[in-house]
């Protein structure tokens, strides 16, 4: 398989055409639920009590965080979107409900728990530099109860949407028999799969129509030590063969994208970021637009091509960010 350096020739003109039909699209995120609570303040001293930063806060934010924050992207980029996931019984899960549906009212899909908490990430951040982050969670398999509720509920859905987008975190919500069933049923409806992965479920993940890992989740889904350096485009062909998607996306930082599509075809991106901030959330922008791309008849290398673009905006701002569809059309012109 050949890995070329050239990146396919595309007008900026057709991926603009793209750009106006995500608003034609309906695209249904599954996955894992998780607030995004940041904690704003400054360090001008260290505790006498342990070498650690004293912060001094000075405000405290909440963000959409995980599946949540794939569904704002496709909102604030312009798609119709749909969200189902899970939180728990507590003040964090009413808030990330009530953060839902100021965007949109549909939230049949979100179902409680009352044996599990709400998923929250607490990020304390000091003149930009994030100094601590704890998380509160648990990581063990949704319960068959919930999981017979969700597939219910995905099977409802399936005529209706345009694309499926799996933001798996590991936390529990996505499990075999869950992506063995949506396969399946799919491909039936011929609805392409679009997976943000994690590691230890690559293997639930073949046959999907592309997936999305960074370069380090690559190598391990790939079945090499951490540890190792491997080129990108051994691990993107060990990958492709393994998984036989119709594209594998490994996402670079500031090396850009590598693609190897399944037939036979390979070739890398380069990052377009002006200034990396955070990359926090950066994989969400990427599966988002390419589902959004997809969605609105792109070709897989039109759909990375606008996914990098995406990704190379985000990094620029601070926590957990979406891209609006102005700001990438602008970026487009210029």
């Amino acid at each position: 398989m050949k890995h070329t350096s050239s990146v396919p020739t595309i007008s900026p003109q057709k991926l603009k055409t793209y750009l106006r039909r995500f608003s034609q699209t309906r695209i249904l995120v599954l996955g894992d639920l998780i607030l995004d609570q940041y904690i704003w303040g400054t360090v001008n001293r260290v505790s006498p009590e342990a070498p650690v930063p004293v912060v001094h806060v000075n405000s405290e934010s909440h963000r959409m965080g995980g599946a949540a924050n794939v569904y704002h992207n496709i909102v604030t980029l312009g798609g119709q979107v749909e969200l189902c996931g899970v939180i728990g019984d507590d003040p964090y899960g009413k808030q990330l409900l009530k953060d839902v549906r100021q965007i949109s009212r549909k939230s049949a899909g979100i179902f409680i728990d009352k044996s599990r908490p709400t998923i929250k990430k607490t990020r304390v951040i000091a003149h930009n530099q994030q100094i601590v982050r704890y998380d509160v969670e648990q990581r063990n398999q949704i319960a068959s109860t919930i999981e017979r509720k969700i597939i219910r509920h995905v099977d409802s859905r399936l005529p209706h949407i345009s694309c499926v987008v799996i933001s798996d975190y590991a936390k529990g919500l996505i499990t075999e028999q869950l992506m063995h069933h949506l396969r399946q049923q799919a491909k039936k409806y011929d609805v392409p799969i679009i997976v943000d992965p994690k590691v230890e479920h690559m293997s639930y993940y073949e046959g999907v129509t592309v997936i999305t890992p960074n370069y380090h989740e690559a190598k391990q889904g790939a079945g090499f030590l951490p540890a190792h350096t491997i080129p990108v485009t051994q691990i993107g062909n060990v990958l492709q063969e393994r998984l036989q998607c119709q594209a594998v996306v490994v996402t670079r930082g500031e090396e850009g994208m590598s693609i190897f599509e399944q037939s036979g075809r390979s070739w890398a991106i380069p990052a377009v970021a002006r200034q990396v901030y955070d990359v926090t959330g950066a994989g969400d922008t990427v599966v988002s637009t390419l589902a959004l791309a997809l969605s609105a008849q792109a070709s897989i290398s039109e759909a990375a091509i606008l996914a990098n673009q995406a990704a190379g905006l985000v990094v620029g701002m601070v926590g957990t960010a979406t891209v609006t569809r102005s700001q990438l059309q602008h970026v487009l012109t210029t």
